[in-house]
């Protein structure tokens, strides 16, 4: 783990210990909630691993706070400004993808929104996120393959796609060259008592 990760495990962990200490829960209540493992909970909260996206997700659902909240600190003021090169990068692929949360907004109505590489040959997969969750991607560079509940759109340079994203979907570069694009997801009345499916992003 880099300098870079090492940092961002850090204040995760933080976070998630914060969350869970304010709610009164134990580790293995917070496990539970999430549908994740003790260890798992435990390594997160001491910053001692990277945990994928699908993992923070499940943890920032389970804690009603929104991915956003949880990979940033606290805003003193409305206005959040994240510079270039500031943002969470937390997803990596095999061929120099990369997935970053350059902004999002605080719950219960949480928008994320991403900065997203994939070098050719990298996918990403993703399960069903909460329900009544909304995706729009937008394509700058090279062509990007989404598949969606097993419809299968290829967008190029200046497409853009609106789906639902509490469905399995997947984004991939079939190409040779490096494919770019940035993605807005939308889910709403997180932390409510509006009935939430576990998402994971991995």
């Amino acid at each position: 783990m880099d300098e870079v990760s090492a940092k961002l495990a850090a204040a995760i962990g933080a976070r998630v210990k914060q969350e869970r200490r304010a709610r009164d829960w134990t580790l293995d209540r917070l496990a539970e909630v999430a549908g994740v493992s003790r260890r798992m909970v435990v390594s997160v909260e001491q910053g001692s691993v990277n945990p994928s996206v699908g993992t923070l997700l499940r943890l920032s659902d389970a804690l009603g706070i929104g991915l956003p909240a949880l990979v940033e600190p606290p805003e003193l003021h409305s206005v959040k400004v994240t510079r270039s090169g500031e943002g969470a990068e937390l997803w990596t692929g095999t061929a120099g993808g990369r997935g970053v949360l350059v902004a999002g907004t605080r719950a219960p109505d949480v928008v994320e929104l991403w900065d997203w590489t994939l070098g050719p040959g990298d996918t990403h997969k993703t399960d069903a996120h909460a329900t009544g969750t909304k995706e729009l991607l937008h394509v700058f560079e090279g062509a990007v393959t989404v598949e969606v509940a097993n419809h299968v759109t290829v967008l190029e340079v200046g497409d853009a796609l609106t789906f639902p994203g509490d469905v399995p979907h997947s984004y991939a570069n079939t190409g040779s060259s490096p494919a770019r694009f940035s993605l807005a997801v939308f889910e709403p009345g997180v932390g409510t008592s509006v009935t939430r499916t576990q998402r994971n992003h991995e």
